[in-house]
C-alpha cells in the first residue's frame, strides 16, 4: 500500500494565521436573513427578532468575520431603506434574486446581531445603480460619532456609538453580466479608485476590498485584475476572489481535487497583482480576500428570470454530504497554505443559502456536514502556517490530470507549543500517513478528529503512532509536547 510521508519543521513558515480567514457571507437572499438569522416571533428570538439558536451555532462554528449585505443583492441596495423605524420602511423589489425585501432587518439590526454574535462587520457598498455619494454617506453614517448629517441621522436611529467598519468592499462582482450595473475593467477601476478616495477621506483608517473577477473561468480573468489594480492600486488594500465548486460540473475526482484549482486561482492573482506592483513602482503588496466561496451545486440553479416575484424564496437550500464536507476541509487547507496573501476568507453563505447552517421557519436550527471541518479547523488553526514537506500517492482527475491523493497543512502555536495538522485523503483508497518529528522531537498524537464520506460526523480517533487516511476523508491531528499531556 502507498504511503504519504509528511515532514514538519517550524522553519518552514508561511504566516501567521489571520483569524479573518474564517469569515462567512450573510446576504439579502432566499432565507439566509429573514427565518434564517431574524425571524420575529420564533420560539427562540429575542427581543429584536434575532434567532438566539441561529447565534449559538454561529459561535459554535467559529465565524469571525462576515461580509454583508451581499453579493449581487447590494447593487441594487438603498442602504437607507433599512435603518430608521421599521414602519417607515419601503418595500423594494430586488432585481438581483427578484424578491420582495421588506427592509424589516437592516444595517443596525445586523450590527447588532454581529456583536452578539462576536463577529466583525465586513460592508459592501453599492456601485451598480449608486456610487461615491451614497458609499461616503454610508461610511459616515457608521464610523464618525456626531455632528454631521449621517452620523447624527445614526445617533436618531438609536444608536448612540459608531459601529467603526474596518473592513469595506467596493461593490460586488462588477465584472459579471449578470450584475445589476456591471462596468468594464477600465470603467469599474475609475470608479472604485473615486468612490475609495471619498470614504477614506470620511475615515481614513479604512480598509478597501476591490472587486476581482467572479471566478478565474471569466474570460477577461486576470486582464480584469490588472486593469482595476492599474487605476486603483495606491486606493485599495485588498482585491477579491470568489470560487465555488459545483460536485456535477466535472468528474467526482476532479470534485475532490478542487483545493488543486483554488490553489491556482490564489497564485495567480497573486501573480497579477504584483505585476502591477511591479509595473507602478510600488512598495505595498496587495492582499487576497476569498469573499465567497464554496461548494454549491450550481448546474441546479434556476435562473432569476425563471422565476416569480416572491418575498422570501427558499433559493439554492443545498443538503451538503459527506465528500462536500471533505473538499470543504481541503479547501480551508489551500486557504491557510496561502496565509501569506490570503487574510481574509468568506464562505457563502452563513444560514440556508448553500450554508454550513439550516433552519426551519418557526422551527428547528442544525448543522449541515460542512459545518464541521470549517468549525474545527477555526478553532484549532492558531499561530504560524506551516508548510509540510509532503509525499504522497497520486490520483487521476479528468480535469487537472494527476494530483497527489494527499493534502495537507499545519499550524504552530508558539504559546502553546501545540501543532494541529489538517490533512485529507482525496483518493479512493486508503493511505497510511508517516509523520516525521524530528523538528518536534517531544510532540506526540493526543488528538485525532476525523470525518469521511461514509462518515460525515467527526469522529474522535483513538491516538496511534500508525495514521490510516480511509478513502475521501479528512483529518485533523492534534500533537503536543510530552510535558504539557
Amino acid at each position: 500500500m502507498p504511503v504519504a510521508q509528511l515532514t514538519l519543521d517550524p522553519a518552514f513558515r508561511i504566516a501567521p494565521v489571520d483569524r479573518r480567514l474564517f469569515g462567512s457571507f450573510v446576504e439579502h437572499m432566499g432565507r439566509c436573513v429573514y427565518t434564517g438569522i431574524f425571524e420575529p416571533g420564533h420560539p427562540s428570538a429575542d427581543a429584536d427578532g434575532l434567532r438566539t439558536d441561529v447565534l449559538d451555532l454561529v459561535r459554535e462554528l467559529g465565524v469571525t468575520t462576515v461580509r454583508y449585505p451581499g453579493g449581487n443583492f447590494v447593487s441594487n441596495y438603498r442602504w437607507e431603506d433599512g435603518v430608521g423605524p421599521r414602519g417607515d420602511r419601503p418595500r423594494r423589489l430586488d432585481l438581483a434574486w427578484r424578491s420582495l425585501e421588506s427592509n424589516a432587518f437592516g444595517l443596525n439590526e445586523f450590527m447588532r446581531w454581529a456583536s452578539l454574535a462576536g463577529v466583525e462587520p465586513m460592508m459592501a457598498v453599492n456601485l451598480g445603480t449608486r456610487g461615491i455619494e451614497a458609499a461616503a454617506e454610508l461610511v459616515e453614517y457608521c464610523n464618525l460619532a456626531d455632528g454631521t448629517a449621517a452620523a447624527d441621522l445614526r445617533r436618531k436611529h438609536g444608536v448612540a456609538q459608531p459601529h467603526d467598519v474596518r473592513m469595506w468592499c467596493l461593490g460586488n462582482e462588477m465584472d459579471g453580466p449578470w450584475q445589476i450595473g456591471s462596468l468594464t475593467a477600465e470603467e469599474y477601476g475609475r470608479l472604485a479608485t473615486r468612490a475609495g478616495h471619498a470614504m477614506r477621506r470620511v475615515d481614513p483608517s479604512i480598509e478597501l476590498v476591490a472587486c476581482g473577477s467572479s471566478n478565474s473561468d471569466m474570460p477577461t480573468f486576470a486582464a480584469w485584475e490588472a486593469t482595476v489594480l492599474e487605476h486603483a492600486y495606491d486606493q485599495v488594500d485588498y482585491i477579491s476572489l470568489h470560487s465555488y465548486y459545483d460536485p456535477e460540473k466535472h468528474d467526482d475526482a476532479s470534485f475532490r481535487a478542487s483545493a488543486v484549482d483554488l490553489d491556482g486561482f490564489i497564485e495567480n492573482v497573486v501573480a497579477t497583482a504584483d505585476h502591477v506592483r511591479a509595473k507602478l513602482r510600488r512598495n505595498k503588496r496587495i492582499k487576497l480576500s476569498l469573499d465567497e466561496w464554496n461548494v454549491w451545486y450550481q448546474s441546479r440553479f434556476t435562473e432569476p428570470e425563471d422565476r416569480g416575484i416572491e418575498e422570501v424564496p427558499a433559493l439554492i437550500e443545498d443538503d451538503y454530504n459527506g465528500t462536500d464536507a471533505v473538499v470543504v476541509g481541503n479547501l480551508l487547507i489551500s486557504m491557510l497554505r496561502h496565509a501569506d496573501r490570503l487574510t481574509v476568507g468568506c464562505q457563502a453563505q452563513l444560514v440556508n443559502v448553500i450554508a454550513p447552517i439550516r433552519t426551519r421557519a418557526g422551527g428547528e436550527a442544525w448543522r449541515q456536514t460542512i459545518f464541521h471541518p470549517f468549525a474545527h479547523t477555526a478553532r484549532l488553526a492558531r499561530g504560524t502556517v506551516l508548510r509540510p514537506a509532503l509525499t504522497s500517492p497520486s490520483m487521476s482527475t479528468g480535469r487537472f490530470g494527476d494530483v497527489p491523493a494527499v493534502d495537507a497543512v499545519a499550524t504552530h502555536d508558539e504559546q502553546s507549543d501545540e501543532l494541529n495538522v489538517f490533512v485529507v485523503n482525496r483518493g479512493t483508497e486508503p493511505v497510511p500517513l508517516a509523520v516525521d518529528l524530528r523538528a518536534f522531537p517531544r510532540h506526540r498524537l493526543t488528538r485525532h478528529l476525523t470525518l469521511s464520506s461514509d462518515r460525515p460526523e467527526p469522529v474522535e480517533q483513538a491516538p496511534s503512532t500508525e495514521i490510516l487516511l480511509p478513502p475521501v476523508s479528512w483529518h485533523a491531528l492534534c500533537l503536543t509536547p510530552e510535558e504539557s499531556r
